[in-house]
């Protein structure tokens, strides 16, 4: 089958909406008809050669008082899906009569096997029917659907001669229709598309980026994929064509089970019936979805591992609803979320719940498989808020801090602007894994890739460009290389991480017993009645027993009291308080910096170790900020005086003085 072909069925296919549903739909919801329908015909003209099979093995079983009739359903079909009603589209063609073909067509939507009814359960598609009879219109769908100028079926379409008409469609040149389909939809309503539909190039970078490196180690054998939003199942498709071919050029066999789940119906559907129409009907077994299936609140998977996982999950989406099904942020236990790290029993990853899209990843993080040669890796997009939202101690600084403590992160590729179809954020795809290589360990490669794309001739929503063959070769190859240069950047791990300090400095009232210590409470009583002033001694809270150590830069000071040399602890005053965000890798560590950076400017300020925080952040604009160079003072000279020349003689039109 030539794509001239395909392209010339998906026309046809798309031009049915056009002639049928024009006057009954909007143009954004020919996809609620033609989807479905397109499945329902080519699951038809599957079953036809075997339907007498089928209805015979349906009445032995109903005869025999069989309950659990699906397995031996699906071998009477020879498929992975079956049709137990006494129609076929052929023969529900010839009703005349609306009333009679709507029941009937529903009857025989009804006999189609548990995993398709699922499918049209989530296509909501049975809702359509009753408008589409009444306006006359379901006799005419059905009828384009089954034109002798199309064939969607296996066997080929022959002539009165015996010569080949219109040839087979094998299931995945059937696939390829379906996407082509899903595609031209998205891009109509292409506000929406971007929310559950990668573009096709940013999935093959993913791709790339994920088996490329361990290209020339993968072993004939079977490998499990994942997407833990997987929208029309786009990225696990390209996922697993990618491995094959990699695998196929070296001389390797490789098998695949892939695994998704998405919370959106529509799209769960025409993920689960592309996989069943390519004729993956155990593919299709492994897609969970539909409103109870979100990843957050219910992993459809919690006990398996997989060895490549790929996403792109929802931003700037709240996930309270979630949050609060896992019991709420003091009583959730999920162990994805709240685990062992630093030291700490109950680290928690739990983010704001404004925005959940890291979470997706930690979802993924869970699902490495750590007893395997390879292992597990990870692409996932993100935007920039990603790389730093969250203060030190917080779950989105938590949960970068757990990775690269970890030392998962590979890389981090900044993407052109306007890459997807609903917004022109920047975005960035994040590469993990837990089997670096050895060069790559302990270090982390930023690549800006954010100039390497090609315009489109026509905007698609939002999106204006689009990654070439050409642009994702130079990104793999700058990945590969693994060196310096202007678009890439090899950091050690320490660099993203800081120590975020409390700096504090004593407080000082006029009138106060400079050698005493005062309790909580009267300390509390001297705040409202005391006058601050900087001048005036400090607040003495705590006298040590003799021998304490002083250490001035934690707060243990040296006081005379009583005549003795003793060491004291000051009131902090909280109108004075600030903090200081201390790069790990700053050489003189914490100490330092306050030696350095603070003491000079305010000698009495200390800092507690105990409330420190550790935190970490991924700052491109630090690494790759360009600043333009300053204009000269001619060129800025220049520009003054031409725009004293143009604006000459302008004020006395304004003010309609006449020239003498």
């Amino acid at each position: 089958m030539i794509n001239g072909n395909l392209n010339w069925i998906t026309n046809f296919i798309w031009g049915i909406a056009d002639d049928v549903l024009r006057d009954l739909y909007v143009r954004g919801k020919y996809r609620d008809v033609i989807l479905p329908m397109t499945v329902i015909r080519r699951l038809d003209a599957i079953l036809e050669p075997t339907k007498k099979a089928i209805l015979e093995m349906k009445d032995m079983l109903d005869r025999a008082g069989v309950i659990q009739q699906d397995q031996a359903l699906r071998q009477a079909s020879g498929q992975a899906f079956y049709n137990t009603s006494k129609f076929t589209l052929r023969a529900l063609k010839s009703r005349a009569n609306q009333q009679q073909l709507k029941a009937d067509f529903e009857a025989y939507l009804d006999g189609f096997s548990p995993n398709v009814q699922e499918i049209l359960d989530n296509f909501e598609f049975r809702n359509q029917i009753p408008r589409l009879s009444k306006a006359d219109a379901l006799g005419t769908l059905i009828e384009k659907f089954l034109s002798p100028d199309i064939n969607l079926s296996p066997e080929p379409v022959l002539d009165a001669e015996g010569n080949v008409k219109h040839p087979g469609l094998d299931n995945h040149a059937m696939g390829t229709i379906f996407e082509e389909l899903i595609r031209r939809f998205n891009e109509e309503n292409n506000e929406e598309a971007g929310e559950h539909w990668t573009p096709r190039d940013a999935v093959k970078l993913m791709a790339k980026l994920v088996f490329l490196p361990i290209a020339d180690q993968v072993e004939s054998g079977t490998y499990l994929l994942y997407d833990g939003a997987c929208g029309t199942g786009g990225m696990l498709t390209v996922a697993d064509e990618t491995l094959r071919q990699l695998a196929e050029e070296r001389g390797k066999k490789v098998s695949t089970h892939l695994y998704g789940q998405e919370i959106n119906a529509e799209t769960y559907a025409i993920c689960k019936a592309d996989l069943l129409l390519k004729g993956d009907g155990s593919q299709a077994d492994n897609i969970k979805g539909g409103p109870e299936y979100s990843t957050l609140s219910n992993d459809a998977f919690p006990s398996m591992n997989f060895d490549f996982m790929l996403s792109n999950p929802p931003y700037g989406k709240s996930w309270k609803t979630d949050l609060e099904r896992l019991g709420g942020k003091s009583s959730i236990r999920d162990p994805r979320f709240i685990i062992e790290h630093g030291g700490e029993p109950e680290y928690s990853l739990i983010t704001r719940t404004s925005d959940g899209q890291l979470l997706f990843l930690v979802n993924l993080l869970s699902k490495m498989k750590h007893d395997s040669k390879l292992g597990s890796r990870i692409a996932e997009v993100h935007n920039g808020s990603s790389l730093f939202t969250g203060d030190a101690g917080k779950g989105e600084s938590n949960i970068r801090r757990w990775i690269i403590e970890n030392d998962w992160l590979e890389a981090i590729v900044a993407l052109p602007l306007n890459m997807f179809y609903n917004t022109g954020i920047a975005t960035y795809i994040w590469v993990l894994t837990n089997r670096k290589p050895e060069h790559r360990k302990g270090k982390v490669q930023l690549i800006d890739a954010t100039q390497w794309y090609t315009p489109l001739r026509k905007n698609l929503g939002k999106k204006n460009c689009e990654l070439s063959e050409e642009d994702i070769d130079r990104i793999c190859d700058v990945f590969l290389r693994f060196e310096e240069n202007e678009q890439s950047k090899i950091l050690p791990n320490a660099a993203f991480g800081y120590w975020k300090v409390t700096v504090e400095r004593p407080l000082r009232l006029k009138g106060i017993d400079p050698e005493r210590a005062y309790s909580a409470k009267e300390i509390r009583e001297l705040r409202e009645t005391a006058e601050r002033d900087e001048n005036a001694p400090p607040v003495i809270r705590k006298i040590h027993k003799p021998g304490t150590e002083p250490n001035s830069l934690h707060g243990l000071f040296e006081a005379t009291i009583a005549g003795e040399r003793r060491v004291v602890e000051y009131e902090p005053d909280s109108k004075l308080r600030d903090t200081e965000q201390i790069p790990v890798l700053d050489t003189g560590g914490i100490d330092g910096f306050i030696e350095r950076e603070v003491l000079p400017y305010a000698p009495d300020a200390w800092y507690d170790p105990a409330s420190v925080k550790i935190g970490y952040e991924i700052s491109f604009t630090r690494y790759f900020y360009k600043p333009k160079p300053m204009r000269t003072l001619e060129e800025i000279r220049a520009d003054i005086l031409t725009l004293r020349k143009e604006t000459e003689g302008r004020l006395d039109e304004i003010l309609g003085v006449r020239k003498q």
